[in-house]
């Protein structure tokens, strides 16, 4: 894979075959400053997570430095990434024994990995390869905050079970790491709020529990774009992690910790046809550009696979892509809107705002670049795989 982060060319969207995927630059930015200005107040760093971004230009722009930090959830993100030169990463996923030779090979390239894990017999296999290796491999373990997913309590004895077994065992326990899931259902900013001290105090309880057993516990690693956005107070953190953020998506909006109008993320198409019958429009992006995620369904307000945008980024009114399928979208009006049929001809280009960016992000190769002001379009190469 060639690691060339940027190649730009003369093409205006209204160019470009479709479907593709579209980054507003200035609106990632914009994301990127509001939730690093909040974070510097009160007085903790971000550790951008890179799952949604997948690409290195996209990850200079939100790192503090080329070295990083930087959380991923897959090796291939970290071999990726590592080979453009970030030494700081977190691989944020449950490590399993078997990938324990790709971290312990990012590890001897002086990339300082660190690795999170939940359980005894991970902890086993990471001491085994730490001695085998004679590389001390960091380790934060994961705290369950909220019962969303995996993790181990402040009350669970596994804690501090675990926490020796990496002290004692070659490893190095660098500390706890917590991830609020739960807060992707949340639906006011009490809620928001209050999901963000739990996973706050959550993950500082851990840390207290491991210090008070004579185990260090220097990193107190939380985060999710939601509580990033929502806490109110981080005493005892020592970094947050959020990646979605970079981009937002209609899951993030329907949350409300975003506007539909800070969505830097949409995938272009072409009209193709109508059944006037229906109200049906059809799109050349179906469900292998849009992907299958439907995580507003149970929102107050469904998007469908979508929000339909005019060439410019504009919603129109109430239309959004009802049906997809595997290189069809459905177009029409939302159901119970009064709101009029747009007129799109054959062949006008559209832009589709996703319901979750990772996803969609997921289904392209690259990003089609554009900036406020400029129809110049630069492309950005994105990466996928395990």
């Amino acid at each position: 894979m060639s690691l060339a982060p940027v190649s730009t060319t003369t093409h205006s969207l209204a160019g470009i075959e479709t479907p593709c995927l579209i980054l507003d630059e200035d609106r990632m930015l914009h994301n990127i400053a509001r939730l690093k200005t909040r974070l510097a107040r009160l007085g903790v760093p971000l550790r951008p997570h890179l799952k949604t971004a997948k690409s290195i230009p996209a990850a200079r722009a939100v790192m503090d430095s080329a070295a990083g930090p930087a959380a991923v959830s897959t090796l291939q993100e970290a071999e990726v990434f590592a080979a453009a030169g970030v030494t700081d990463i977190l691989y944020a996923v449950g490590v399993a024994p078997q990938k324990l030779d790709r971290v312990a090979a990012l590890r001897r390239r002086g990339v300082d990995l660190s690795v999170v894990l939940d359980s005894v017999e991970q902890a086993a296999a990471v001491t085994a390869m730490a001695r085998m290796t004679n590389d001390r491999i960091p380790v934060l373990i994961e705290i369950d905050c909220d019962g969303h997913r995996a993790g181990v309590g402040a009350d669970d004895p596994l804690l501090v079970e675990i926490g020796r077994a990496l002290h004692q065992g070659g490893a190095e326990l660098r500390g706890v790491m917590a991830h609020a899931g739960e807060s992707y259902s949340c639906r006011s900013v009490a809620a928001l709020e209050q999901a963000a001290e739990q996973e706050r105090a959550a993950a500082v309880a851990c840390a207290e529990v491991l210090r008070s057993a004579g185990l260090p516990c220097p990193v107190v690693s939380v985060g999710s774009t939601p509580t990033a956005h929502f806490a109110r107070r981080l005493d005892g953190v020592t970094e947050v992690r959020a990646g979605v953020f970079m981009m937002f998506d209609l899951v993030m909006a329907g949350i409300g910790v975003c506007a539909v109008a800070d969505i830097a993320l949409s995938v272009l198409a072409t009209v193709i046809g109508h059944r006037a019958d229906r109200g049906w429009t059809f799109i050349d992006a179906g469900w292998m550009a849009l992907s299958r995620d439907r995580g507003t369904a149970k929102q107050p307000i469904d998007q469908g696979y979508g929000i339909v945008c005019d060439i410019d980024g504009r919603p129109y009114p109430d239309l959004i892509v009802t049906e997809t399928n595997q290189e069809h979208g459905i177009i029409a009006v939302r159901p119970g809107s009064t709101a009029p049929q747009a007129a799109l001809p054959v062949g006008t280009k559209v832009r589709i705002l996703p319901n979750h960016a990772c996803a969609t992000g997921a289904q392209h190769d690259r990003y089609h670049v554009i900036a406020a002001g400029s129809d110049a379009v630069r492309q950005w190469e994105r990466f996928r795989g395990w």
